[in-house]
């Protein structure tokens, strides 16, 4: 699916399976057919360009408001601004608040965020008060991505794009919301003295070589830890 809409379709849980669903013509639905041997399509109503901002919804983590631009911020929280028009991140997922709340409780220094999708976390972590802060990851679509919402949303942040592997910059304080095995494979690429990181789930439990765990925080089934270089 990802390969005949790049461009997005809608995953829907149903019982006994899951159901992929695309807005598109008679020549995707020709792709579909061809691809999975089967396939049901419905007319849908004028609007359904517009659809999709209805799946995109603002969030609220401590002084933290996430959410997209067509939505009004309350005027007690810090405002983070982020166009889910490119799907790396909108700040709904629970991994993504956890980092959040850890952001929040940590003094304010340097700091790195690894494979930084959207920006969400760096935006986040400049109008906090971190700084400077530098943003790294290995989609160039998501580089383009962090910087127009660091634009947008008027903090000064270092996005740079790195291949896999790489030695990382160094911060004192550095921020992973990505996938276990990324997640472990850090400690040879980074110096940091605090880590924060998650984008797996409760049972996982990440063994850093060189970093000591120091907390943990859940959210829906999934977790995030703060870690500590001996």
């Amino acid at each position: 699916m990802i390969e005949l809409f790049p461009e997005g379709f809608e995953e829907i849980d149903r019982r006994g399976g899951v159901e992929l669903a695309a807005y598109t013509d008679a020549a995707g639905e020709e792709r579909l057919w061809a691809f999975f041997g089967g396939t049901r399509g419905v007319d849908v109503a004028d609007g359904w360009e517009e659809r999709w901002r209805a799946f995109h919804r603002p969030v609220r983590v401590g002084r933290l408001w996430v959410g997209p631009p067509w939505e009004t911020p309350p005027t007690d929280a810090i405002a983070v601004v982020i166009d889910p028009g490119r799907a790396f991140g909108t700040g709904s997922h629970p991994t993504t608040q956890l980092c959040l709340g850890f952001l929040q409780q940590l003094e304010p220094r340097s700091l790195l965020d690894v494979g930084c999708g959207s920006g969400v976390l760096a935006i986040a972590a400049a109008l906090l008060g971190h700084g400077p802060v530098v943003a790294v990851d290995v989609e160039p679509a998501a580089i383009a991505a962090a910087r127009e919402n660091a634009q947008r949303n008027g903090v000064e942040l270092d996005v740079r794009l790195v291949a896999p592997g790489d030695a990382l910059p160094d911060a004192p304080l550095a921020v992973a919301n990505i996938s276990l095995a990324a997640v472990e494979a850090l400690p040879e690429r980074l110096e940091a003295r605090l880590l924060v990181t998650s984008g797996y789930l409760l049972p996982d439990e990440p063994d850093l070589d060189g970093y000591e765990f120091v907390e943990r925080t859940t959210l829906d089934g999934w977790a995030a830890d703060l870690h500590r270089r001996t």
